[in-house]
């Protein structure tokens, strides 16, 4: 009998459960199907985003399609021209220049980016907890510092008179390098603005493939190991299958990154000497401010977007197209 009425009490709470209001919420956590509440919330910041987003690039378009001048600027009469600022780009071998030189600044920025953070991460792995906290923390101080504050010091650690490198090298008996300007010579300023993106842009992609490290299991070390596989070859085997979708996904996050990298290099060269650190972002603003041409620098923003849509429509066509292959 204990059992019979036992059964019996949810049946009994179950009949007496009030019925749900028509129009009311339903489902887990009260969200309703039907109601437009939860579309109503998200729509100031939905919309907001879009503006924000959305017409900076519609603008740009527009203007790269006039005649716009500092006088259109102010009376704003700007006339439309079409194509023609496209055509002005694309028959410059200036431009040319600047995109050879961009690509390389991305391919050798975004490879050093991807080596140093994957060793990082693997070595965060194998660290106990203690150092593991204490890198960990050092890569969130790193990727916590401000784009120009960071920039700033670097100036300073390469100052002429003032900067440490040039006291250390001179220390160590390296004469030539005393006073030396690192950012007068083309080579050398190109290469410490590629150590500033690379140490900014490390921390972030070290940590998330860290978070990607931890989820592999165990399990399949262990087995790899008993199966006489070295370190390489369980990374390959093993480890760098299972995190490739994160590791694919910070490649063309730090792809982006590189390509559109301007305070940097703003700060630090002004695209110079000459035009050595001079990559397509800095090119549009150099080419709009130097004779208020911003007709053409907008079209060299919206090449710079199609240069960088095109490259990753590539890279992710590949990606599906390999793993449409594995599946």
């Amino acid at each position: 009998m204990s059992t019979v009425r036992e059964r019996s009490v949810p049946r009994e709470a179950a009949r007496r459960r009030p019925a749900t209001p028509a129009g009311s919420p339903r489902g887990p956590g009260g969200a309703g199907r039907g109601t437009p509440w939860p579309y109503l919330l998200i729509a100031p910041a939905v919309l907001g985003m879009l503006y924000l987003l959305l017409y900076p690039l519609g603008r740009a378009l527009l203007i790269s399609v006039q005649d716009f001048r500092l006088r259109q600027l102010i009376l704003g009469d700007a006339e439309f021209v079409g194509l023609r600022n496209y055509r002005t780009l694309l028959g410059d071998p200036e431009f040319w220049e600047v995109v050879r030189r961009t690509f390389v600044f991305m391919a050798v920025c975004v490879v050093a980016i991807m080596v140093l953070s994957t060793l990082v991460a693997l070595m965060t792995e194998r660290l106990g907890r203690v150092a593991r906290t204490v890198v960990l923390s050092s890569l969130v101080l790193v990727w916590a510092v401000p784009v120009v504050a960071a920039t700033t010091v670097f100036q300073w650690l390469f100052h002429s008179e003032f900067g440490i490198v040039n006291e250390i090298l001179t220390g160590l008996g390296l004469d030539s390098y005393e006073g030396y300007t690192w950012f007068a010579h083309g080579g050398t300023a190109f290469a410490i603005v590629v150590v500033l993106i690379v140490w900014q842009s490390v921390p972030f992609a070290a940590i998330t493939l860290y978070s990607a490290l931890v989820t592999v299991p165990a399990e399949l070390y262990e087995s790899a190991r008993m199966d006489g596989a070295g370190g390489t070859r369980v990374f390959r085997s093993v480890t760098f299958p299972l995190i490739r979708p994160i590791f694919m996904l910070v490649l063309s996050l730090e792809v982006i990154w590189t390509f559109k990298a301007f305070v940097q290099i703003w700060v630090m060269t002004r695209g110079g000497p000459g035009e050595a650190t001079t990559i397509l972002p800095v090119y549009a603003v150099q080419t709009a401010l130097s004779g208020q041409r911003y007709d053409l620098g907008s079209a060299a923003s919206m090449l710079t977007v199609l240069l960088m849509s095109g490259v990753l429509v590539l890279y992710f066509r590949q990606l599906f197209r390999q793993e449409g292959e594995q599946l």
